[in-house]
């Protein structure tokens, strides 16, 4: 195994509805010059197919992530050019693998989109898979944990269970778009909670525009409808 240029952050994709989230995410880490530890679950695999039609194979882990970056949110095919970079891919089943050590390196890892099961595994230090066990390592060594939950309504416990996170050190971002930055499209409103988990890793990234004390500054950004006579 070729020794990395850069310490890895763990990228942990969970069940819930919001791969495009990841995808951007992915991206961004790339787009910065990072390496990228994936971690992908078998709940997750599902709601990739449903999402995107992309069967995510662990044999053809590679030409699928490709497949997958590529797409937009909208789902539409070679939307973009995939950066070039450091991935190394682990089976969520591998408890064996490496984010799965305290004495691993890694900057810390992002969970994005995380599911309330996700996040009560997490909480409890049930370590189920490979990305419950590698939050839980993060929070023991004290690197940074990024939870982006993907749910609504939130029920007492999973509120509980944020809170645990929260107490723990880990950072809980709801993936909560906002509207100011000017958004048009779906992929606006997506980069704008990939770009909000890259600024929680310290991450630099151009995703969405920044609030800069201008009120309607996002409407001016917008390009103009044609007006009839």
């Amino acid at each position: 195994m070729t020794e990395r240029k850069r310490t890895p952050w763990v990228v942990g994709v969970s069940g819930a509805s919001g791969t495009p989230y990841a995808a951007s995410v992915i991206r961004g880490l790339l787009a910065a010059g990072e390496s990228v530890d994936l971690v992908v679950s078998r709940a997750s695999r599902l709601t990739l197919l449903d999402e995107t039609g992309i069967a995510f194979r662990d044999a053809h882990w590679r030409e699928d992530l490709r497949e997958w970056l590529a797409r937009g949110a909208d789902g539409k095919p070679g939307t973009f050019e995939v950066p070039e970079g450091d991935v190394r891919y682990w089976s969520a089943g591998d408890l064996a693998a490496g984010p799965s050590s305290g004495s691993y390196p890694a900057k810390g890892m992002l969970i994005v989109p995380a599911s309330t099961a996700c996040v009560a595994g997490v909480a409890l230090g049930l370590s189920k898979d490979l990305l419950q066990r590698a939050a839980s390592v993060m929070l023991k060594e004290r690197r940074r944990l990024v939870v982006a939950v993907r749910e609504t309504p939130l029920n007492g416990q999973t509120l509980k269970a944020l809170v645990a996170l929260d107490e723990a050190g880990a950072v809980v971002l709801p993936a909560s778009p906002a509207f100011y930055a000017g958004a048009t499209h779906i992929q606006d409103l997506v980069d704008f909670v990939a770009g909000r988990v890259l600024d929680a890793a310290g991450v630099p990234h151009r995703l969405y525009r920044r609030w800069e004390g201008e009120l309607g500054g996002g409407q001016s950004s917008r390009p103009r409808e044609a007006s009839g006579d």
